[in-house]
């Protein structure tokens, strides 16, 4: 095995539930992240994208990160992933200097031949350093770089890329489209639930993932679990939690001069959605 991330997502393939990877930026982020799964003593992953690295910067945010899940963990494994890297770069970044035990290549924008080039090369660097590749096909759309309607039959995965992808490239996890959009993107109004259940019988070894499932309702969770889905990413919904948290705090009293006195609210703000989260994701199709 790759380390912690793939083995939380093969151990909720097994066991029929789902985890959540979590986004986090800022140390207060990974902190409520880390709690909840500390407190819930349920799996989880933290996850950061190569924005969140140049923000805090690449020799600090790993330590931040791995101290994090030391001290967090207890009864419950914290994986420590890279989000949407978009070139070998990122990866090597990741692997090397903040230490991740899972990256994700998303060469998704571009042909399904470059794609598997490019993930084809990360999967060989990667592996040799015991490190798990996330890969993702189909477009999962979002604002700024799609218009608000796309065409959901060109973006959605196609079951024999899939197929095809996993084969020739040795991915250990795979991002899906079915209809799912990051952020605040119009998503398809019904997820298409035929297509992913192909993609899972052709490819019944591979983890599943979704992403743009921040705004999920328990249904649509329930229905993607039952598919073969074992993990949703999550960060809007965090971003959220943040920032409202910030405001109730700050408008009512800006004689605050201790930033502490703000930011652990947002902390426990974030904790108490990745909680929700996590139980929804656990328990989607337990009870």
């Amino acid at each position: 095995m790759r380390g912690k991330t793939i083995d939380i997502l093969h151990e909720a393939g097994r066991s029929g539930y789902a985890v959540g990877a979590f986004n986090t930026s800022i140390t207060e982020i990974g902190q409520g992240i880390a709690g909840a799964a500390r407190h819930l003593k349920k799996n989880c992953i933290i996850q950061v994208t190569p924005t969140s690295i140049e923000y805090v910067g690449e020799d600090i945010i790993g330590a931040i990160v791995q101290k994090t899940i030391e001290y967090n963990s207890g009864k419950a494994k914290i994986g420590f992933h890279l989000d949407h890297g978009k070139s070998f770069a990122d990866v090597k970044v990741a692997i090397d200097k903040l230490g991740v035990d899972s990256v994700m290549i998303d060469a998704s924008t571009k042909s399904l031949e470059e794609n598997i080039a490019l993930t084809k090369m990360v999967v060989d660097y990667a592996h040799q350093k015991g490190v798990a590749v996330q890969a993702e096909l189909g477009r999962v759309p979002y604002i700024g770089r799609d218009g608000q309607t796309v065409s959901w039959e060109e973006v959605m995965t196609k079951p024999e890329e899939a197929k095809r992808l996993v084969e020739e490239t040795g991915i250990d996890a795979l991002a899906v489209g079915i209809g799912n959009a990051h952020g605040f993107f119009r998503e398809r109004k019904v997820p298409d639930w035929e297509r992913l259940e192909k993609i899972k019988k052709l490819i019944p070894k591979t983890p599943l993932i979704m992403h743009g499932a921040s705004d999920w309702d328990k249904e649509k969770v329930k229905n993607a679990v039952s598919r073969g889905i074992v993990c949703f990413n999550v960060d809007t919904d965090l971003r959220l939690a943040f920032i409202s948290a910030v405001c109730n705090k700050v408008i009512p009293k800006c004689d605050l001069i201790d930033p502490r006195k703000i930011l652990e609210v947002a902390r426990e703000s974030v904790q108490i959605k990745v909680e929700e989260k996590i139980e929804m994701f656990f328990n989607a199709i337990q009870n």
